[in-house]
């Protein structure tokens, strides 16, 4: 996967550094906090491994850069997915749409997001702070969706609608563990998924 600024950084300098960052996220998507060295972020990142202190001061604060990246760009990718559904739109609607790409950028689009997922609970406290900010901005995104949706008479009243979003948010998360292209496709994992929403929270 491959996921660089939408940016690209300018300076030789910023441009090195984008690629450690880069490194890392691919690093600790595929090995784990545990498993990350310098050594083989320098590898993949084509740098000697002393060159990445220049950049970031130890490995825990090149992870915990990474963590907060990942979660930064989940939010904004389906923000700006959202933002882009026609007018008119259900407020269902907008949740197939928000399933559909959570699900795609984890999976495909972007180690710093599985790299984030994946190690949310397996890194130092102190590395969390950041991530988890961003992480409570996303959940609140997807409150407000079920809190209008459930508004407008679009899902169950009796709904626990906090309850079923951490649930949700847990199970799309948790599909970077398990999920396996070779036994069903990406659209047939996007289609459950949106119809558990669907058939679980929708009327009846």
């Amino acid at each position: 996967m491959s996921d660089t600024a939408t940016t690209p950084p300018t300076s030789k300098s910023a441009q090195t550094r984008q690629r450690i960052l880069d490194a890392a996220a691919e690093v600790l998507s595929r090995k784990g906090y545990a498993g990350t060295r310098l050594g083989d972020v320098a590898a993949v990142a084509g740098v000697q491994a002393p060159a990445i202190y220049y950049y970031f001061g130890s490995r825990d604060e090149l992870v915990e850069e990474v963590m907060w990246v990942g979660a930064h760009r989940v939010r904004l990718h389906v923000e700006e997915v959202l933002a882009a559904v026609p007018e008119g739109a259900t407020y269902m609607d907008r949740m197939m749409v928000a399933v559909d790409a959570h699900l795609r950028f984890e999976l495909q689009l972007s180690d710093y997001a599985t790299a984030s997922i994946r190690n949310a609970g397996h890194v130092p406290e102190q590395l969390r702070v950041r991530p988890a900010a961003e992480e409570a901005l996303y959940s609140r995104l997807w409150r407000d969706l079920f809190v209008a949706a459930q508004q407008a008479g679009e899902i169950r009243a009796d709904l626990d609608i906090n309850v079923f979003r951490l649930l949700l948010l847990g199970a799309m998360n948790w599909v970077v563990e398990w999920w396996n292209p070779r036994t069903r496709s990406l659209d047939e994992l996007v289609a459950t998924a949106q119809a558990m929403v669907r058939h679980g929270a929708g009327q009846p």
